[in-house]
Formats: C-alpha cells, structure tokens, sequence
C-alpha cells in the first residue's frame, strides 16, 4: 500500500518515473514438448489510455488483463490508466495458458514505478493469478527452472506449491510466494524471503524403491515370476495370457519392484515429463520410483501416444522409464495398438503439427495381458470353453502380428492350485528378485558402455544381435528347427536371441548355452499350433 499513497501523492513524481522507466522487461517460459524457452516480457507505459498485448498470446493469456487487475485492486495497487503495450517475445512461439499472469503483473508495476525495477530482471517469474492476488500451481516447473539455471537467472519466483518441484535444480534460488503481494514485497525490497533449499541426493536416497506391491505377496506363480524377472533384467516387452482371476494384474503391478533404481537422470527425466503433464500434485518433488501406468481399453489413440491442440505426453511418456500395463489388450481399439508400433521400436513418439514437430521420449516396458478367448476358458486344465469355431483365432487376431512380433515374452498364465494359494512358506520378496537383475544389468551396461544409446538387451539394434548373441552349431539347429515349426518372423527370431542372452546375463554366463535358447523359444506361447484356433 505504501507505493499507492506514494503515487497518489506526488502524481509529478509518477510521470517522472514513467519517463524514467520507460521500458521493462519481465521473464517468464514457454514450455515446448519437454523442454522450456524462455520468452521476454517487454513492457511500455506511455501517455494514452489503451492496454495492447502483443507477441502470439492464446485467449487465456488475453484474459490475464482482468486478473491481474483484480488482484492488485486487492492489495491496493492499480493497472495505471496509461497506454500500456506489452509484447512476449519471441512472437513466433505461440504463448498459451495462465501462467503468464505474475509475469505480466510484475513488469507492469515496475514499468509504472509502482515497484522497484533493480531486481525484476534477475528472476525468473510465473504464476497464475487468482482474482484475491493468490497464486495458482503451474505446470511444467521443472523444464522451467532447469532452463533458468541454464540462462544464468539469478532465481524463480513461482507459487509455492510448485517450489518443492523447483528445488531439484541447484544454484538457482527458488522463491515461492503464495499471493502477489508476497512477490511485490520482495521485488521491492520490502520483505525477506529464504530460497528453499532440498538436498536432492538426500531425498532420492530416503525414497526410492519405495513400493507398495511386492513379489513376497504372490503365492504360486514361479513361472511366471521367473518370465518377469527375465523382463526385468532385460528390458524386454511381455504379454501374459491366461483364464480370468489368474492374477495377470497382480504380477504386473509388482513389476516394477524388481526394475532397477531410477538412476537421477532418469529421475530427472522422469519427472520433467510428468510436470509438463501436470500429474505431479501440489507440493510435489523428485519422483524416484518408477512410473506404472494402466489406462483404460477406452483410451484414445491421441491419449496413448501423445498429442492433442497444444501437444501433451500421452500415456506411454508417462510410463518412460517405468511400466506400461495394457490390460485385456483384445478390447483396445485396433488404431491405439497399432499406433505404439513405432514407438515401441524407436523408444520415443513425434508429435508433428504445422507450426511444430515435438519429440516425447518413450523408453517403456510394455506388459500386456489378455484372455485366450472371449468366455476365457480356452487351454484351461479344468474348465471348458464354450466359443464356437474360429471364435479364438478372431479374438487372438484383434491383436495384430507385427504389434505381437515385438513383443519378447509371451507367457501363458495358468490359475493358482489351492495348496499353493494356501501354502505357509513365504513367497521370494522384491528385494532378492532385484539383486539378481540389477547384476544382470551391469552386466549389460559393461557391455553397451560404448554406444551409450543403448542401455539392455532389448534395445539391440538387429546388426548388433548378430555380434552379441552368437550361437554355437547345436543352438542353431534348435533355433532352426523352432522357427519352421512355429513359422516365426525375422524379428521373432532376433526377440529369442535378445531374451536368450539376457537368461544367459542372470545366469552369468558368458555364452548362450542350449538350455538358455530353450527357455527363450518356449516363451513364444502365441506363436505355437495350440493357440491357432
């Protein structure tokens, strides 16, 4: 309030400090897949009466106008009644959403003389604005500060609820402030406020590999829990078939338990992907357990992959670095399976517009599960189906082969006996699973650590399947011998050798020995005579 009587006052001194303050600039970001720009808040204030903002704005940043007023008339300061023209530069990136509304507030008053203009430009700032001056959280916080730290800002002034996000980034100052009058306050030189500080290291030690689900929960199963480990070590993708109540979905939720720890990178990477999005919440940090997403057979193919007017992660960025489960995946629309072909094999998805083309990255464990027919009896060692002929070959074939082929292990689920269900002995935890697979892996990095775009198995391009996982002359005729009675395809026959290596990895072996082959062909379940209908 203090500025306001200073300014009604003395109304000779404002129009000195007009001319003295002519043009500020503010700085603020747009955020673009998952990378921020930032964009330059140019504000003039002249005699005149009019309030022009230029730059490529959306209609939400249109309306910032009545916000902003709002909440100053608040806390007794003004938009001054001078011709105002504001541009965000650069005007070739379209500037979308509220979170321009603190920006613009704060170059306003500054360029007005109502704030001191010393420290504006040393800040990062943004924040929407609620009508009573308070803050709003904003989405895509972390790509924000990164990039600011990048550009040598001082610091962010941001609502408080997204500071803890904030923090990851060191040697970057993270104000958070809960009201404009808070941010004016400190622009000013009114009020102290301390930077929050986190101890990242410290925060990813104390929480990761936190999960609720565990392997020691599930009785029976071993085959299955075996497949999953293998999955796991390797990176490989797996499709579970079986009856109904098998506890397909129970064994995929504990899938992550036995990953490896997010290293901070993937953490980091993890989250910035997750705060564009907004799934992060109020309050929110680092995430250090590995993402497990489970959407819906309704989802759209837009939602899946990506996409939309202003182009959002879709559900498999969400899962990078973590876990795709698709459960009944014969009930998904035939478009959103054939969607994630390309993205399965290239661990990323371009999203191409007219003004934009935006990479997501999409480095996901797809687990998939379905039953072997519409009833969900077929195969079953007590219960009979009753599809008609043809029907299970026409609901196997609502998933498409070529989705199928890429695919590593199809493992076929049978229900839990009820002395297994009952059994007293406990159950291998996560914990041992992990051990096992984490050694699996280095194994993998030791021998990726020249091409550092590959990190498992899975991710072998097919000329270097060839160098890595070489047979000897009774292996090869096994592997022939399987692929003409099964009638796989060229890259069925590079998943077996990739899973072959990876059960030779957990074995520690350094050759693939014929009973490492065997394991891989018999987890080609969709590919037998059985499953033809």
């Amino acid at each position: 309030m203090p500025a306001l009587f200073r300014i009604k006052k003395n109304p000779e001194n404002l129009y000195f400090q007009l001319k003295a303050n002519m043009l500020i600039k503010t700085f603020g970001s747009a955020v673009q897949g998952v990378n921020a720009y930032t964009i330059t808040v140019e504000v003039s204030v002249s005699p005149g009466t009019k309030y022009f903002l230029v730059g490529l704005p959306d209609n939400a940043v249109k309306e910032s106008e009545q916000r902003i007023e709002s909440a100053l008339k608040h806390f007794g300061y003004k938009i001054p009644r001078q011709k105002i023209v504001i541009n965000l530069a650069p005007a070739d990136i379209r500037k979308e959403g509220s979170s321009y509304d603190l920006t613009l507030a704060m170059g306003i008053l500054a360029a007005s003389g109502q704030i001191s203009a010393d420290k504006v430009s040393q800040y990062m700032i943004m924040g929407e604005l609620s009508l009573d001056g308070s803050l709003r959280p904003i989405k895509g916080v972390l790509p924000i500060a990164i990039q600011a730290r990048k550009e040598g800002f001082k610091g962010f002034i941001l609502p408080a609820q997204n500071a803890q996000e904030a923090a990851i980034v060191n040697n970057l100052d993270v104000i958070g402030v809960n009201n404009i009058l808070e941010a004016i306050e400190f622009l000013d030189g009114a009020r102290e406020i301390e930077p929050l500080v986190i101890n990242t290291r410290e925060l990813f030690g104390n929480t990761a590999d936190q999960y609720a689900a565990d392997f020691s929960d599930v009785q029976g199963q071993e085959n299955i829990k075996r497949a999953l480990e293998i999955a796991a070590a390797g990176g490989h993708n797996l499709i579970m078939i079986g009856p109904p109540g098998a506890g397909k979905t129970m064994l995929a939720k504990r899938l992550p338990s036995i990953l490896p720890p997010l290293s901070m990178h993937e953490a980091l990477e993890t989250t910035k992907i997750h705060s564009v999005a907004g799934k992060l919440g109020e309050a929110a940090s680092l995430l250090t357990t590995r993402p497990y997403r489970s959407p819906h057979h309704t989802i759209s193919d837009v939602a899946l992959v990506g996409g939309g007017g202003v182009p959002q992660p879709g559900e498999i960025s969400l899962s990078h670095n973590g876990v795709l489960f698709l459960d009944e995946l014969p009930e998904f629309k035939r478009t959103v399976l054939e969607v994630m072909r390309q993205p399965l094999e290239e661990r990323r998805v371009t999203i191409s517009r007219a003004r934009t083309t935006i990479d997501f990255p999409a480095n996901f464990m797809l687990v998939a599960s379905m039953n072997p027919c519409p009833c969900g009896y077929y195969n079953h060692p007590e219960k009979e189906c009753v599809c008609g002929p043809g029907v299970v070959q026409r609901y196997l074939n609502k998933v498409s082969g070529p989705l199928l082929d890429r695919i590593d292990l199809h493992v076929e689920v049978t229900p839990v006996t009820f002395d297994e269900m009952t059994a007293t002995r406990k159950a291998e935890d996560s914990a041992s699973v992990r051990e096992r697979v984490m050694k699996a892996r280095d194994v993998q990095t030791d021998r990726f650590k020249d091409v550092p775009q590959i990190h498992s198995n899975a991710m072998m391009p097919s000329q270097m399947v060839k160098e890595v996982c070489q047979i000897n002359e009774a292996g090869r005729t096994l592997l022939k011998t399987a692929m003409e009675r099964l009638g796989l395809s060229a890259r069925a026959y590079d998943r077996i050798l990739k899973v072959s290596r990876t059960i030779a990895d957990l074995a520690g072996s350094e050759e693939i020995k014929i009973e490492h082959l065997a394991e891989a062909i018999q987890y080609r379940s969709l590919d037998r005579e059985g499953w033809a209908g």
